[in-house]
């Protein structure tokens, strides 16, 4: 045991100091500052760097070899005695000019004080690490939780080094396999939670404006079609601030088939009566956050917010890297110029302690609770959580518990190539908020601007939808998306069960792909089970009936409304659906067809493009005709992105 934990430390010791990637980024002052006390640390952990590791990285900077050098020394000892690792040392490629950045030599972190380097062994090679030993034996002390929280800051720093790529291929995201066809007889009841967050779609509009395609996971089909507005006939007050609209219509990638369009439009809030904003602004000031598409991005954004808020409404704004901060404690939003200041001095540097800023975060949230407003803690980051609770479900419980004390959390996501968009979706919907993903300025200003009623005031919370299919209609249904929100049936009149919320005007929709009886069936009839009607009985008048529960924002007990889905809500063409119906269905093919194209059979983009351009109507701020271009862009898009040089 002790051997093994003796081979780890050496290993770390030697990826994280000795390694060719480590001499080459030593060439940056900036780097070099934050590396030395981690090497000097590692050096503290019963490892001994000798002193001509040093001379060996001189001597090849002199002699100008750009290959990198590996030098292997004969394990000397005991015949089953393991021998000690060899040092790598690489020789760096030319020097680049050096271009000083006043920001961040400002604001550098500040080195530790030097930890003396312990002597090599006698008789050790001079190019190697050498190991104390003790009586023949190995004995080294495990790396301490400090070591690997320095090491994480260096490793970010390396990563997000100005002018370096981004990091590819390690996103993580949450999501489920397509839903399959359900036989109506044997199971009519489906049950899910609504879902209001963009995040998938403006994750994949990034990926295919870098010409290529988006991971099939990425892709929530539910998001892609509540990006989008549509016209829904809208409720009349708060107190019922639902509203259900449905239509029946042929499926146009499946002959046979129609789909069952459910929409529900929320309540619009007047500016002046809405409730008072308690705000906190946490924001991932972490290394991974330097590119211009993350923490820059976000200063921008969160700068819009502040001109949409009211003057008594109030702001804190709490940083994390490695330590969490308050850089502005709450404050009126009539000192507008104070709190736009704050924000524009936020700088990127260190790990990312993203537990320990979402604690503050939330006890600035509380000290300042408002009863009568609106408390809401909205996280900045990539979702890269990797110092102190990393763990999903123990985030998942804490946000639970603030959850039930009135203080929400919404999401706003941005950077690509390590975005944690599994973590984004498990704190924004435990959060009772929204997840978006920030990947433009133009998408701030959706979200922050134009959203911003929806984005941070709910006017219903715990939303559920359930349907009951009629088996003498309906042979089979599968609902479009909602993978990741569905729920039990005995959940959905259980008020203890958390679902989505609903902001103030957002609209949902939610679309199911129905076999009718006598259509072409995709599940085949069992042998010894209950036969389907026969296809030339009498049909009768309903498809199914959609039930809809929700709470108010102050209260906990939920309330039902229901509608029929019956032949006076059919349309004989797919051309006479409803314009909105049309469209939401071709943004539908279209996020089935980035996931594989499973149950679009034939339907291509070119078939998406035909019915889009149909069926854009009226578009005042471009978000489809938008649409359209990404469709085009798909076509051409590669499959994968070029690795970085």
């Amino acid at each position: 045991m002790k051997r093994t934990r003796y081979l780890l430390a050496a290993s770390l010791a030697c990826l994280v100091v000795g390694s060719g990637t480590y001499l080459h980024l030593m060439q940056s002052p900036q780097l070099k500052d934050i590396a030395t006390p981690v090497e000097q640390q590692v050096a503290g952990n019963d490892v001994v760097q000798a002193p001509s590791t040093v001379q060996a990285k001189k001597e090849s900077e002199s002699q100008g070899q750009p290959q990198t050098q590996i030098q292997t020394a004969t394990p000397a000892g005991k015949p089953n005695q393991e021998a000690a690792a060899p040092a790598v040392a690489a020789a760096p490629p030319p020097a680049k000019p050096h271009v000083e950045n006043p920001i961040a030599s400002r604001d550098a972190p500040k080195a530790p004080p030097a930890m003396a380097l312990s002597a090599p062994m006698q008789g050790a090679p001079s190019e190697m690490y050498a190991l104390r030993g003790r009586n023949d034996q190995m004995h080294a002390r495990a790396p301490s939780a400090q070591l690997f929280s320095q090491i994480e800051v260096y490793r970010d720093q390396r990563e997000h080094a100005v002018g370096a790529p981004e990091p590819v291929g390690r996103d993580k995201f949450a999501n489920a396999p397509e839903n399959a066809f359900r036989i109506a007889r044997d199971a009519p009841v489906s049950t899910f939670s609504i879902d209001v967050d963009t995040a998938s779609y403006a994750f994949v509009r990034a990926q295919l404006n870098r010409n290529v395609l988006p991971p099939p996971a990425s892709v929530r089909t539910e998001e892609l079609i509540n990006y989008f507005p549509y016209a829904y006939e809208a409720p009349a007050s708060a107190s019922e601030p639902f509203r259900a609209n449905v239509a029946v219509f042929p499926n146009p990638w499946a002959e046979g088939r129609k789909l069952i369009r459910i929409g529900v439009k929320g309540y619009a809030l007047q500016q002046t009566s809405r409730p008072r904003a308690n705000l906190v602004f946490l924001i991932d000031t972490s290394g991974s956050m330097q590119p211009q598409n993350r923490l820059p991005l976000v200063k921008q954004s969160l700068a819009m917010l502040v001109t949409q808020l009211k003057p008594e409404d109030r702001i804190a704004i709490v940083t994390y890297a490695g330590n969490a901060g308050t850089a502005l404690e709450p404050t009126s939003v009539s000192e507008k110029a104070k709190i736009l200041a704050t924000i524009d001095r936020l700088e990127a540097g260190g790990s990312t302690a993203g537990a320990e800023g979402i604690r503050r975060a939330y006890a600035l949230a509380e000290q300042n609770f408002d009863a009568s407003g609106v408390n809401r803690v909205i996280l900045a980051t990539d979702g890269d959580f990797n110092v102190g609770i990393t763990s999903k479900d123990e985030l998942k419980g804490f946000v639970e518990r603030q959850r039930e004390k009135g203080i929400f959390l919404s999401v706003l996501g941005v950077g690509a190539g390590n975005y944690n968009d599994a973590m984004a979706q498990t704190l924004a919907q435990n959060g009772n908020g929204v997840a978006a993903y920030i990947d433009t300025i133009n998408e701030a200003r959706k979200v922050l601007v134009e959203e911003a009623s929806s984005t941070l005031f709910p006017i219903g919370k715990d939303v559920k939808i359930q349907i009951e299919f009629n088996p003498a209609t309906v042979a089979e249904y599968r609902l479009i998306g909602y993978e990741t929100r569905l729920l039990n049936r005995d959940d959905f009149a259980n008020d203890k069960v958390d679902a989505g919320d609903v902001g103030s005007g957002q609209t949902v929709t939610a679309l199911y792909d129905i076999v009718p009886v006598g259509g072409p069936r995709t599940v085949d009839d069992l042998r010894y089970g209950a036969q389907a009607p026969a296809s030339g009985s009498p049909s009768p008048a309903e498809y199914a009936f959609v039930k809809i529960r929700y709470k108010l924002p102050r209260s906990d007990q939920s309330v039902l409304i229901s509608t029929p889905v019956d032949r006076g809500s059919e349309h004989a063409r797919f051309e006479d659906a409803p314009l909105d119906a049309r469209f939401a269905t071709v943004v539908a093919a279209f996020g089935e067809i980035l996931r594989g194209g499973k149950h679009t059979g034939q339907f291509g983009y070119d078939d998406v493009l035909r019915i889009a351009s149909a069926a854009r109507g009226d578009d005042p701020y471009g978000y489809r005709s938008e649409f359209l271009q990404l469709v085009r862009a798909a076509k051409t898009a590669s499959a994968l992105q070029p690795l970085r040089p």
